[in-house]
């Protein structure tokens, strides 16, 4: 209802200026050319995204202070916070970085914020940049064409560059121009209702133009004319901090519960930094005033103390808050709680992942993890087994054969609520990235797609296995219930020995390699189980009919033992380096592990 009606308020209030005053359109376009910019150049850091980023970005926010350096020097180099906390949201709903890490390069990039506010008072509005923004352009424009993804990189770059000059340009052309028409100096208001009116209008500005860079700049280009005093653009560039958090909300409405506790600690960041810089508005003057004389800025260059005036509050921010980080992630554990057990939603797919192919990669493969944890529910139930139980026991064969409790549940309805939906929610994740994503990623996505349906496959022949488990667990046939217990240690062993590996590394391409060594094994018990029922049969232990069904739930349980291998050898090799693919070249075939069973 909101945007209906923001919108075309927004379109009218445009058409009204257009009409008024000419000297308006210019500024408008040069809002616009900017904003453009912005566009060009984020899609050109982007480019940059599909490895080095991430990969810095996992290395440097282990410490609360390397995370806050990150957020420093990546919005200092892309000149967008926006983008970096898109790409921070979209890392902490893959589960690659912590809630804390991720705070802590909000709040630096609160501070790596301020440097554009420098740049455009210290160079954009002394300088005519407008003659450095054509050759920009053209280049860029030239690069934007070509087939490689890096020179394409290098082409949105120079060319968002290009556009932010040219957009400064008429914005400050359009201000000095309307300063002979309409003096909004004027209308300056006085005070804490002064403070609030425009801190209100800074904020208002930049939930429009959804970039508080954007905001900045028109505020400095408007002071830089005269077109506002200097106290009211304090205001403004503070509401313009406050503002900037609807990029990250919006941002998290289609993340997860980690991203929209992100979301909520930029907030609570930007607003609580606001309302200090509000109250002390006396004593930041003061020390803008006193760090200007120092260091040689003259009194009336309002649009320099203005910079400074950004950076000393947003570091002031920084340190009231940082201490706090631990209590502001606790707290955004409670307002935001983990989802309950009974309704299982994906934990780790979002769309703002698709843009950064190993996000997807990542996230694909920590929610396969998380079907697969789903599946080992199911199928230890199946079983008549506790988790508990298979993970824990010391004596594991001793605690199945001691085992006769029967667990009753709804199968069918557990499949479809923790197992079905996560799997449909990866398949259409998989789906939506392909097109997203450079093709050297696809390989990866395909195995991890078919890992998903492997444990799909091992809870429904769980469902056929575990109709006769029941009944032969209880049964009076000593031979029968040794048989069947021994099928639900085999697939106890083995999920057993996945979780060991998976507790040691998520990532281990050698335990792919040692997986194969329990293949073998399950191979060469099918041919021992059958010598087994042959002699059976003979001595009149069991009947045919027993024998038909132990062989037919043999055969699912292999299935399910296969499956279930092939699964984890997929997660643990499932990432792009030459390590991985080498174990993928010697993981053992079928015939090989035939082969392999036969000499065992």
């Amino acid at each position: 209802m909101l945007k209906r009606i923001l919108l075309p308020t927004i379109l009218l209030i445009l058409a009204y200026g257009f009409w008024v005053s000419p000297d308006f359109k210019e500024i408008a376009a040069g809002v616009s050319i900017f904003l453009f910019g912005m566009l060009f150049l984020e899609a050109g850091f982007k480019a940059f995204s599909g490895g080095i980023l991430e990969k810095v970005l996992q290395k440097t926010t282990d410490k609360t202070w390397k995370s806050l350096c990150f957020g420093i020097v990546s919005t200092t180099i892309m000149q967008s916070s926006s983008l970096v906390s898109v790409i921070t949201i979209s890392f902490i709903s893959a589960g690659l970085i912590t809630l804390v890490a991720g705070i802590g390069i909000i709040f630096g990039a609160n501070i790596g914020t301020t440097t554009g506010a420098w740049l455009v008072a210290a160079f954009g509005l002394k300088v005519k940049i407008s003659a450095y923004a054509m050759p920009m352009l053209v280049f860029g424009i030239v690069l934007s064409f070509q087939k490689s993804r890096y020179l394409k990189g290098i082409g949105s770059v120079l060319a968002g560059l290009g556009f932010l000059f040219l957009g400064i340009h008429y914005m400050k052309e359009g201000f000095e121009a309307f300063k002979d028409s309409f003096d909004l100096a004027a209308l300056a208001v006085g005070g804490y209702p002064g403070l609030f009116l425009f801190a209100g209008i800074g904020a208002a500005a930049t939930v429009v133009m959804q970039s508080s860079h954007a905001t900045l700049v028109l505020i400095l280009t408007a002071l830089a004319v005269g077109q506002i005093t200097y106290e009211n653009a304090l205001a403004l560039a503070i509401g313009a901090n406050v503002g900037t958090t609807i990029t990250a909300i919006i941002g998290s409405l289609s993340a997860n519960v980690q991203g929209k506790r992100l979301a909520g600690a930029h907030l609570i960041f930007n607003v609580v930094t606001g309302v200090i810089a509000i109250l002390f508005i006396g004593q930041f003057v003061w020390a803008v005033d006193s760090f200007s004389e120092a260091v040689g800025i003259a009194a009336d260059n309002y649009t320099m103390k203005l910079a400074v005036f950004h950076t000393f509050f947003n570091i002031t921010g920084v340190l009231v808050m940082v201490p706090l980080i631990h209590r502001l992630g606790d707290y955004l554990h409670k307002y935001f709680p983990d989802q309950s057990t009974d309704v299982v939603e994906p934990m780790y797919l979002n769309e703002s992942a698709i843009e950064f192919p190993e996000t997807v990669l990542s996230s694909v493969r920590k929610e396969t993890w998380n079907l697969f944890d789903s599946g080992f529910e199911l199928i230890a139930h199946g079983m008549n087994l506790h988790r508990k139980q298979v993970l824990g026991s010391d004596d594991l064969a001793k605690t199945i054969d001691e085992d006769r409790e029967i667990h009753e549940f709804d199968m069918d309805d557990l499949y479809a609520s923790k197992v079905k939906v996560l799997y449909s929610s990866i398949i259409e994740f998989i789906s939506l990235s392909q097109s997203h994503i450079p093709s050297v990623f696809s390989e990866e996505l395909y195995r991890l797609r078919n890992a998903a349906s492997e444990i799909v496959e091992s809870v429904k022949h769980t469902k056929h296995l575990r109709k006769n488990m029941s009944v032969y667990m209880l049964s009076d046939n000593e031979d029968m219930r040794k048989e069947y217990n021994r099928i639900r240690l085999k697939l106890a062993i083995i999920f057993r020995e996945i979780y060991r590996y998976r507790e040691e590394d998520l990532e281990n391409p050698m335990a792919a390699l040692d997986l194969d060594e329990l293949k073998a094994e399950a191979s060469a018990a099918k041919e021992k189980l059958d010598a087994e029922i042959s002699s059976l049969l003979q001595s009149g232990a069991i009947t045919p009919l027993m024998a038909t069904s132990l062989l037919n739930d043999f055969n699912y349980s292999d299935e399910i033992a296969r499956n279930l291998l092939d699964c984890a050898q997929a997660l643990f090799a499932s990432h792009a380096d030459l390590v991985a693919e080498a174990a993928q070249e010697v993981i053992l075939d079928e015939e090989e592990i035939e082969s392999l069973a036969k000499t065992s």
